[in-house]
């Protein structure tokens, strides 16, 4: 790793001369407080307590958000907070690979394989709860893909741990890591990796993921200080990407076989994060609408809405109309945190709140094009039967 070597002096100042490389009781106890589900009362109160409230809104739709490991009860009191004087409301959450259900719907945001553009996307699927309290084949098919996060997590700490030197000198050049950076990261993500072969049937289901290590890493700050764990981050993050752009289609069903199983229970599909994957809305799948604005795809909202007005008014009358959503992508195992260690990007999230619906350029665009927030609850809710 030449490149990474001739880097060493510019970091060197930050990592300790001295690093255990036994796992040591502090570090198995740091394993168990990043993947705990248990709440405190201030957590609670956090959770339940929204910065901010939205008493003017009385429609709410959300049907891109996670709930993470947050109970429901907990997830609704601070929907009911948010917006005190809501009239109307869809509200469905849409964990990754996982149905879950709010009230009367169910959800899920489900990862698969478009073969004609050879990407990953991902779909949203609303349903009415009782369409999916059997649901065998489908739900089959999202454990199968629900491993994957799990593998992707094993298959990143191993590029760092074994090591994919190839990779790990791609994330140095990008991040500009010395060796002693990526030293240090190798004897923390290998005290991971073997913290959880040893204990991986004790931690909760849905924290084995990639999430783990930036959170167990966050865990270091009062040990090691912020600009060291920054560093750290910096290069664990490219690293990710590189795994993530390699990583195996093979625990992905095909779309359309999603689409498929979907609308044999009565779903409704969304395609989320068009401008990530934008190839998707060439394909002509079967779905109900597109999601034009989200937290992470906000640059071509003006643009995908007269996109879908475009596609129906060549559809014709006869034709359901593509229906235009807005995801906030809430997660909320972020506001679980203390506002101090939170991403920002992601701790500002709120279930139900999209500001491009209250924007007046694209206010007047969405009437034109018939695609009000009300118009949507309604339509949407016809078409899942409810």
């Amino acid at each position: 790793m030449e490149l990474i070597k001739s880097q060493t002096n510019a970091c060197a100042s930050l990592v300790p001369e001295q690093i255990v490389q036994e796992i040591t009781e502090q570090d198995r106890d740091r394993l168990f407080a990043v993947t705990s589900t248990d709440l405190n009362d201030a957590q609670r109160t956090r959770l339940t307590t929204p910065a901010r409230t939205h008493p003017l809104q009385r429609e709410v739709l959300a049907v891109h958000w996670h709930p993470e490991f947050v109970p429901m009860d907990i997830n609704r009191q601070r929907i009911e907070a948010t917006f005190p004087k809501k009239e109307q409301e869809l509200i469905i959450p849409t964990q990754h690979n996982e149905i879950l259900t709010y009230d009367d719907y169910a959800g899920v945001e489900v990862d698969c394989f478009s073969h004609g553009f050879n990407q990953k996307v991902q779909l949203l699927l609303h349903f009415r709860k009782e369409n999916v309290e059997d649901a065998s084949v489908l739900r089959a098919m999202l454990a199968h893909t629900y491993q994957y996060r799990a593998s992707q997590l094993f298959e990143f700490m191993h590029t760092v741990t074994r090591p994919r030197a190839d990779r790990l000198d791609e994330a140095a050049r990008e991040t500009g890591a010395g060796e002693d950076i990526v030293m240090f990261v190798q004897t923390y993500v290998r005290k991971i990796q073997d913290l959880l072969e040893k204990h991986l049937d004790d931690l909760p289901r849905g924290t084995v993921k990639n999430k783990l290590l930036r959170n167990y890493f966050d865990a270091m700050r009062p040990e090691f200080g912020d600009p060291l764990i920054d560093r750290c981050q910096t290069f664990l993050t490219a690293v990710k990407k590189i795994v993530k752009r390699h990583f195996s289609f093979k625990y992905f069903y095909r779309t359309s076989e999603i689409i498929e199983e979907a609308r044999s229970l009565g779903a409704g599909i969304v395609i989320p994060h068009p401008e990530q994957f934008w190839p998707i809305l060439l394909a002509d799948y079967d779905v109900d609408g597109y999601e034009v604005w989200n937290p992470q795809s906000l640059r071509y909202t003006e643009f995908l809405i007269s996109a879908v007005d475009r596609r129906n008014r060549c559809r014709g009358s006869l034709s359901r109309p593509l229906l235009v959503f807005m995801g906030d992508d809430t997660h909320m195992g972020e506001k679980v945190k203390d506002p101090a260690d939170q991403k920002k990007e992601k701790g500002s999230r709120e279930i139900g709140i999209q500001p491009p619906w209250e924007n007046l350029q694209l206010r007047k665009k969405l009437i034109l094009s018939n695609m009000t927030r009300d118009r949507v609850i309604n339509e949407y809710k016809a078409r899942l039967g409810g």
